[in-house]
């Protein structure tokens, strides 16, 4: 179940991450015999063709409107190698969406109607009121495709028992985990008070701490007597880790002041190093496998994707002086 889960939280984050303005764009005509491909035929430029993958062919106003659903109208501050970057990602996403279509990937009813419902709720929750016009209500409907396709593509992602325990044996320390210690603390507002309080609980046991907690102590976790939970190194402020970890089980600190006010620690419990059982860590490393392989299988999935559609992209005809950074355009 958890990888279940997961492969659906993976196919929603490549989702997101492929935010898709497509628009019009999509559906326009080639240009008429004897224009130009690479050229503007208009003052702002804005019908230049940037990108042609198979039979369709994308505008600088398709651009324009990718950007717009990635940084509103921001984009317009942003850096020429950031723009360049974005025109990369915009060539490997209509690419996806080409090969989904070849797929003939295509949403059910049931689907179209389900998200759709679902972006509903959460937009009044968020308070947008106001409904979808056509392209906004065509770019999600794209963008669903695309989810669809990825999903299809991850589901034949499989992870077997053995990788996991090879993982396991490999990566031993990985799963080594470190001291750890549970603490409670009373916090209080002035030193002079927190004197008092260290008075009171110097000779008390765990119990009596937990009770002057409750009564005392200004920190969020009063009201479960102090306890703040379980600790590795690294995860406490410096200052009051120093004084943590060389306490004792059951020790009480001295007053340490913080930029929270005043504290008084109890060390309830210290744990040893210890490495965690192959069984314990099974669903963390099943994860972390799977993590891998769909990046890999992205990587060369694109790339058997670019080498097997046909596609050219125009960067003289951006807007901008386009910045190769690692793209490689097929010609």
């Amino acid at each position: 179940m958890e990888l279940l889960r997961l492969r659906h939280c993976v196919c929603c984050i490549l989702f997101l991450g492929l935010m898709f303005a497509f628009g019009e764009g999509c559906k326009k005509q080639a240009p008429g015999e004897g224009e130009s491909a690479d050229r503007a035929d208009t003052p702002d430029g804005k019908n230049s063709v940037i990108l042609k993958v198979s039979d369709s062919f994308y505008f600088n106003s398709d651009f324009e409107k990718y950007l717009l659903s990635i940084a509103g109208q921001e984009y317009e501050e942003l850096s020429v190698s950031s723009l360049s970057r974005l025109f990369d990602d915009f060539i490997d996403e209509m690419i996806l969406l080409q090969a989904a279509r070849n797929q003939e990937t295509s949403l059910t009813v049931e689907e179209q109607k389900e998200y759709l419902a679902k972006l509903a709720r959460e937009s009044w929750s968020n308070g947008k009121k106001s409904p979808l016009d056509d392209v906004e209500y065509e770019t999600l409907l794209e963008k669903l495709v695309i989810e669809k396709y990825l999903s299809q593509q991850i589901d034949k992602i499989d992870i077997t028992d053995e990788e996991v325990k090879e993982y396991y044996e490999l990566h031993k320390r990985e799963f080594l985990r470190p001291e750890r210690v549970r603490v409670s603390q009373i916090l209080l507002k002035t030193e002079g008070k927190a004197v008092e309080i260290l008075e009171r609980v110097k000779s008390t046991d765990g119990e009596a701490f937990r009770e002057i907690a409750r009564e005392e102590s200004s920190g969020v976790e009063a009201s479960k007597g102090g306890e703040m939970g379980l600790f590795e190194m690294g995860q406490l402020p410096y200052e009051m880790e120093k004084v943590v970890f060389s306490l004792k089980t059951g020790e009480i600190s001295p007053v340490v002041q913080s930029s929270y006010g005043y504290h008084i620690f109890r060390l309830d419990e210290k744990l040893e190093p210890e490495l965690v059982p192959e069984d314990s860590a099974f669903s963390e490393i099943k994860i972390k496998i799977f993590n891998q392989r769909i990046q890999q299988f992205l990587r060369d999935h694109m790339e058997s994707l670019k080498s097997q559609l046909e596609w050219n992209s125009y960067p003289s005809n951006l807007s901008f002086s386009y910045q190769r950074i690692g793209h490689e355009e097929n010609e």
